[in-house]
């Protein structure tokens, strides 16, 4: 993608967490989510990291090649025109300097922006505050460098690592998005976070964008505005709804002989039109 369009995208992105409304991001596994998604509306478009490895045959926790995230990434925004954000992981890199080596190439492949998660790959630990800094000041000056002002979403994993009391990690979180602020991340993503008045605590302690994780459990849209959040996104769940879905159908087909279950409102036509109204 050249560089004025990728810009203009990451500019779109980074004013979509500042309006009045919260930022709704599904979450598209391959082009056709994407294009979904689009088709629906939605200003802009987030990824998932767990869903594309799972399309791709490999785990989750950057265990999909980067050469094969980079293909997946550019085909979404070869074809979709709203901004697409990358679920990035821990950066595809060991060290900070790795890390901004990677964050070029995703911008490359037409990122508008990227998550960047504190914790070691796989859900591992998470890591010295000083050393996740880094790597998003990596990022930053990687995406300075190449003149596309990405937005960088730094996921704080203090939640993930706590077990009973959900007030616990709030002290560690907002150190930590202190330091990813500081060191160039636009927007926190504490993720597991979904007590509402931790989560006004944390919007309050970092006045920043905050981005909360979408599941069944998530309280209402308008209690989250209220806390302060500004952006939503969908993690894995739709991947998971979208396999349940299929799941169910091929084993009603197999145990009851009927084709029911493949009545939907979503048919070959819908899926055609995605792709011919975009041709050129």
């Amino acid at each position: 993608m050249d560089k004025n369009t990728s810009a203009a995208r990451a500019e779109t992105l980074r004013a979509l967490h500042h309006g009045q409304d919260v930022l709704l991001l599904p979450n598209a596994w391959d082009v056709l989510t994407a294009r979904v998604f689009e088709q629906q509306g939605f200003p802009a478009v987030a990824t998932t990291s767990g869903g594309i490895a799972w399309a791709l045959g490999y785990g989750d926790g950057e265990q999909t090649p980067l050469a094969e995230v980079l293909a997946a990434v550019g085909r979404i925004t070869r074809v979709v025109k709203v901004p697409v954000t990358v679920d990035f992981e821990g950066g595809y890199g060991a060290s900070a300097q790795a890390v901004g080596e990677s964050v070029r190439a995703i911008i490359q492949a037409g990122a508008a922006g990227i998550n960047l998660e504190d914790s070691l790959p796989g859900h591992g630990p998470l890591r010295p505050v000083d050393e996740a800094a880094a790597r998003i000041r990596a990022a930053r000056q990687a995406a300075d460098q190449a003149g596309v002002p990405i937005v960088i979403n730094a996921r704080v994993d203090a939640w993930m690592h706590a077990k009973d009391n959900p007030q616990a990690p709030l002290e560690d979180a907002i150190a930590r998005g202190r330091a990813y602020l500081a060191a160039g991340a636009d927007c926190l993503y504490p993720i597991g976070l979904l007590d509402v008045p931790v989560i006004s605590a944390f919007t309050t302690a970092l006045n920043a964008p905050v981005n909360v994780m979408a599941v069944a459990a998530t309280p209402p849209l308008a209690e989250l505005k209220a806390a302060g959040v500004k952006r939503l996104s969908t993690a894995t769940a739709l991947t998971a709804l979208a396999l349940g879905s299929v799941r169910n159908a091929v084993r009603t087909i197999r145990d009851t002989g009927t084709f029911d279950a493949l009545r939907s409102d979503f048919n070959y036509i819908d899926a055609q039109s995605l792709f011919t109204t975009t041709a050129g």
